[in-house]
């Protein structure tokens, strides 16, 4: 099939497969049975769409599809796009049938293409080139090509000597964004325009469609990255830094922009090229055994549930070359991880992106409405999906389908080939899932599910016992999922035991601070409050407080040059915390009592192989005590008679073995070396024959399976 055959597959696709995997660049890249390169057929879509309207009259005008019945209305545009606006003409060899049956008619399409020039007021090709991508935008914005400069493997100086040398630097963005619209002096559109921004280091905003950066060696490298600027906000908000804040946590990472970006500015914290280890039980920096200051990495755990979005997140930190001190969760989600797990004590820092509606994304429709040519007859135009209303109409006032024999068609004015009813409107979130909305009611309902999961993730944030800095952020412009979720997170229990609050403007880094749209007034309104117990001028004074703390951005035509998102930042100083928090989650010491060095082979009696020594019934022995992990005789009492140890969904007569085992045949352990239950299954003490539920041993280890299980082929919670 040619490339002509597939993008015409692709825009023409009807019913539910035209949304499937979201935006058209998603569902072309999805595609893995394309045969011709995605972004070739990607741009051969996108810019026949832009000039559908103009081609539609062309082809109609011309008589193409009455002469030449082997073509569908949709290769006529892709074929005569190529052959009237592409450089290189029709991407086919000079016999194909199709590249023949289009050139044959070169004069006359030539003319009527000049003719619909004219018709629109445009005196040159490039007048009606800037007319078509002003309605392709749908007065939306231009927005310039955001590019950090990957400080883990380049500079500001350098990028500015080679990938952008020849572009002339420039005060403003809105510069930027006025040259995307002008011609340079070989009459192509956009000029070598650049801007270092002045809110968020190392970035710099491009003039966009002058150059395609994802060709260049710095892409490739890892050297820049291409990020929108209000993407860039979180990260630089969080602003973790290694003798603070310890290790970092990127909650919902995939693809990895702000990942990388936090290993960035982690770098640039370090001191002689390593990070301060931080001990989470003083917040100080931590000693060795012979007392010196102890140098090492800080550590960036990054999750992502979805096992694919994970392979993208691996990838990017290898080409950021943050790999040496990220670890990627692949396959695990965050709200199944347990914020006392020894591995994350030291987690002072949280990034919290989760999944929103996206409605504050740029170019999320980025497919201009296709205008198809009507077929030359009533019998074609039946067989279209896509004929135009005035062929219906035709149609109607002439049964037999005869057709209009003028030298001279009008060409036509319909705006769209459309005759049904228009489709619901489709939300698609920043995953790229397209959900149906017909009503005001659907987004409300998808707007509050959306916001009960962001909150949940964000107070399990504020359950890690050492963390201390938060950002939140959406590409989401509702205020549903942003100051709402931020007011409710401040009045849960979590926040007031812990001493959560919001990062005030004033304790914002320098860039953020400079940042002037803040929260909406209206929005600072909840049923609950922020507060209990204060006055009404307070709880007024704090929520303005909150207002003038969040941070806010637009799509806009506004000369800022962004899209829309939302992002706020929340603190803590530890002065106040949960009593089961103690020492930053550290249980306290007796007074006298020294900190025993923990054995790296664990609690449990060894045998020479290094095995862990059981009795019958696999249960360890601790070497400090010499005794089993778990005595079966303290838990059943002195009434032995009258206990029984059952397995919870198991019948009697079930003959099948509760355990788990691995594939080579032996029953899978906890890390306390219990046998782990199957599915469904767990541990029951029953007294007296009557089934009384105690507190079995394998409660904990089917926690630990669920929470510590990365190879598992299921998981909870939203798709990322």
């Amino acid at each position: 099939m040619s490339l002509y055959h597939e993008t015409a597959a692709i825009l023409t696709a009807a019913g539910p497969n035209a949304t499937h995997g979201g935006s058209l660049k998603s569902r072309i890249f999805k595609d893995k049975s394309l045969k011709s390169p995605p972004a070739q057929v990607y741009a051969l879509a996108l810019e026949t769409s832009k000039w559908s309207a103009i081609l539609k009259e062309v082809v109609e005008a011309s008589d193409l599809l009455k002469h030449e019945r082997k073509l569908t209305p949709a290769l006529s545009l892709l074929l005569v796009h190529d052959l009237l606006l592409s450089k290189s003409g029709i991407a086919l060899p000079a016999t194909h049938g199709l590249r023949v049956s289009v050139e044959r008619h070169k004069a006359r399409l030539n003319s009527e293409f000049v003719r619909a020039r004219i018709r629109r007021k445009c005196a040159t090709l490039d007048a009606l080139r800037t007319q078509v991508e002003i309605e392709a935008r749908g007065g939306c914005p231009v927005h310039p090509r955001w590019i950090r400069v990957n400080t883990l493997k380049s500079t500001v100086e350098e990028q500015l000597a080679t990938t952008f040398k020849g572009w002339e630097v420039v005060e403003s963005v809105a510069e930027v964004i006025k040259a995307a619209d002008a011609f340079d002096g070989q009459g192509k559109k956009g000029k070598k325009v650049i801007h270092v921004d002045g809110h968020i280091p190392n970035l710099i905003a491009a003039c966009p469609g002058v150059a395609d950066f994802t060709k260049t060696e710095a892409y490739k490298s890892g050297k820049i990255i291409l990020q929108d600027k209000a993407s860039c906000f979180p990260a630089y908000l969080l602003d973790p830094r290694p003798e603070r804040d310890g290790d970092v946590m990127d909650t919902c990472a995939a693809p990895g922009n702000k990942t990388t970006h936090l290993a960035a500015i982690v770098h640039s914290r370090v001191e002689d090229n390593k990070a301060v280890v931080f001990d989470g039980k003083t917040g100080k920096k931590g000693k060795n055994k012979k007392g010196e200051e102890q140098k090492g990495t800080t550590t960036i755990f990054a999750f992502e549930k979805d096992p694919h979005r994970a392979k993208t997140l691996q990838k990017m930190v290898k080409t950021a070359g943050s790999d040496t001190f990220t670890v990627v969760n692949a396959g695990k989600d965050f709200l199944k991880v347990n914020p006392s797990d020894a591995k994350y004590r030291n987690v002072g820092a949280l990034l919290l992106d989760p999944s929103c509606s996206g409605s504050g994304i740029v170019g999320r429709d980025d497919a201009p409405t296709l205008h198809l040519p009507s077929a030359p007859s009533s019998s074609s135009s039946s067989s279209s999906s896509s004929s135009s209303s005035s062929t219906n109409t035709n149609t109607k006032a002439n049964p037999k389908g005869k057709q209009n024999n003028n030298k001279r068609k009008s060409p036509s004015t319909t705006t769209t080939t459309e005759t049904q009813e228009p489709p619901a409107k489709v939300l698609i979130d920043d995953d790229g899932v397209a959900i149906p909305v017909s009503s005001q009611a659907d987004l409300e309902a998808r707007i509050a599910s959306l916001a009960s999961f962001q909150l949940t993730l964000l107070q399990h944030a504020m359950s890690f016992p050492a963390a201390k800095r938060i950002t939140y952020s959406t590409c989401s412009i509702h205020a549903g999922e942003n100051e709402h979720v931020v007011l409710r997170a401040l009045a849960s229990d979590v926040a007031k035991r812990r001493g959560w609050r919001v990062l005030k403007r004033q304790e914002q880094v320098e860039g953020m601070r400079r940042w002037d749209v803040r929260g909406e007034a209206e929005a600072m309104t909840l049923e609950e409050g922020v507060t209990e117990g204060v006055t009404l001028a307070e709880e007024e004074k704090e929520k303005e407080e909150v207002r003038d703390a969040v941070i806010r951005a637009y799509y806009r035509d506004d000369g800022r040059g962004v899209m829309g998102f939302f992002v706020a930042g929340f603190v803590r100083d530890g002065t106040i915390d949960d009593p089961v928090y103690l020492d930053d989650g550290v249980e306290q010491q007796q007074e006298g009592e020294e900190e025993e060095e923990q054995d790296p082979e664990g609690p449990f009696v060894r045998d020479e192989q290094g095995r862990i020594v059981r009795d019958e019934n696999g249960i360890p022995t601790l070497k400090s005590t010499g005794k089993k992990a778990v005595d079966l005789k303290e838990l059943e009492g002195d009434d032995e008679s009258s206990v029984e140890y059952r397995i919870e969904g198991q019948e009697e007569e079930d003959e099948e073995e509760p355990y788990q085992r691995d594939g080579k045949g032996n029953i899978v352990r906890d890390d306390e070396g219990l046998p782990v239950l199957k599915e469904g299954r767990r541990w029951k003490v029953v007294k007296g024959g009557k089934g009384q539920k105690g507190e079995g041993v394998g409660d904990e280890s089917e926690e630990e399976e669920e929470e510590g299980s990365e190879d598992g082929d299921e998981w909870g919670g939203f798709d990322d």
